[in-house]
């Protein structure tokens, strides 16, 4: 094996670990849930993946395989902080992504790679950003967030992603995130060559009338969601392209449809527009059947994004590159400032004094909201009423290795509608 060896948590089909690759890691291990996604990154690879509960150390042992790892990567569950969902964040049994950075303490690699759904980024989790980071922090770690666009990176997709990468000092400094190389061209420039693999004589038509960019591909999970291409509005964005978005189908339009038909795309096709493009390098197979392979492919990391991320961590983990100034960098970072003002207190705060800890940051008429919203992920005591009450910030809620959390009886209890 080379120097960056990579052990991936929540591995799915494969988008993160094939774009990993491309940028030069190799991986020492797998983990995944899902079995028919398992089953796909075996019939792609011979890595050893290992299937279930990735925080049930029955599953694997991290001890394991942490000596001199470079990375530590991972798209843990999203529905905890979609849009979509009801951004449960810590309620959610799904939710891993604080419980991933402890499992960082654990095997300590040189670089961390999480990457999640835009709703994380939103005011809603602010609190549970800036506790990943503090906590990043007193393992060792510089670490920064981004948003992502996947047709930033070649996508044919509207994809926004929200990614964390965490390094040592000596590493982070040569880090920097990787320029954009847009994606030039029409869905229809992507799939004209598999709408016409059928012999179907409308292909040509098809793809000047499909002109833009595709929606969001939502591949759904057990607890909701099928092989179809997502809710209502995304259904009229494929429409506008001339696509049928009610279901997937099982193979191309053929020579007996007619020119004007209105096709649904197949798994491949979808496949192409999360950006398994049709380069050698990118060919993949995915395995089971036509609903699972589309799910596969809906919740995967698209892999031309992943490469570019990984890029630039195995960029700075080489030390490519000018170094630069990471206290500049910490301080254009994302900060959370009631959760700053209230964890750095030494005694009980009114509303007025967080604010002003806050040094103005936050407005005093929208403190309750923000408070609130502070409250779903974090422990508040409360003390004293009217205008001297006093906030204490107690405990993050989420789950972080407990033995005695919730989430194992959630996950025990619901298992098959877990993903």
């Amino acid at each position: 094996m080379s120097g960056l060896t990579v052990v991936e948590i929540c591995a799915g089909a494969g988008g993160q670990a094939l774009g990993l690759e491309l940028a030069g890691f190799e991986h020492r291990l797998a983990v995944e849930l899902d079995v028919n996604a398992a089953a796909t990154l075996k019939a792609n690879r011979p890595w050893d993946v290992k299937v279930g509960d990735v925080a049930d150390e029955g599953t694997w042992n991290p001890e394991e395989y942490s000596e001199d790892l470079a990375l530590l990567a991972g798209g843990v569950p999203c529905p905890p902080f979609s849009i979509a969902g009801k951004q449960l964040g810590t309620s959610d049994e799904r939710d891993l992504f604080a419980w991933a950075i402890e499992l960082a303490g654990r095997m300590q690699p040189r670089a961390v790679l999480l990457e999640n759904v835009r709703g994380l980024s939103m005011p809603r989790f602010s609190g549970y950003r800036q506790h990943v980071k503090d906590r990043l922090a007193e393992l060792g770690y510089w670490s920064d967030w981004k948003l992502l666009e996947a047709r930033d990176f070649g996508v044919p997709q509207l994809r926004p992603r929200f990614i964390l990468v965490a390094l040592r000092e000596e590493d982070a400094r040569y880090f920097s995130w990787p320029e954009p190389t847009p994606f030039i061209g029409t869905v229809g420039s992507a799939l004209r060559d598999l709408m016409a693999a059928g012999g179907w004589p409308g292909a040509a038509a098809w793809a000047a009338r499909a002109n833009g960019i595709a929606p969001t591909i939502v591949g759904g999970s057990k607890k909701h969601g099928g092989a179809d291409l997502g809710p209502t509005r995304a259904k009229r964005a494929w429409a506008a392209l001339g696509v049928d978005g009610l279901g997937v189908s099982d193979a191309p339009p053929s020579s007996e449809h007619p020119v004007n038909f209105v096709p649904k795309l197949t798994t491949e096709m979808v496949a192409r527009i999360q950006g398994w493009g049709p380069e050698p390098e990118y060919r993949w197979e995915f395995t089971g059947r036509k609903t699972s392979r589309y799910r596969q492919i809906g919740n995967a990391f698209p892999p031309p994004v992943a490469r570019a991320v990984g890029g630039a961590i195995a960029a700075a983990l080489t030390h490519q590159g000018m170094p630069r100034d990471i206290v500049q960098a910490e301080a254009e970072a994302m900060h959370d400032p009631i959760y700053v003002a209230l964890k750095h207190a030494d005694r009980p705060l009114t509303a007025r004094q967080i604010v002003k800890a806050a040094g103005g940051a936050a407005e005093a008429r929208d403190f309750e909201q923000r408070l609130g919203m502070l409250s779903r992920d974090f422990e508040i005591t409360y003390g004293g009423s009217g205008e001297e009450r006093t906030y204490v910030l107690g405990p993050f809620k989420g789950f972080i290795g407990q033995e005695d959390h919730a989430r194992h009886l959630a996950f025990e209890t619901a298992r098959s509608k877990i993903s």
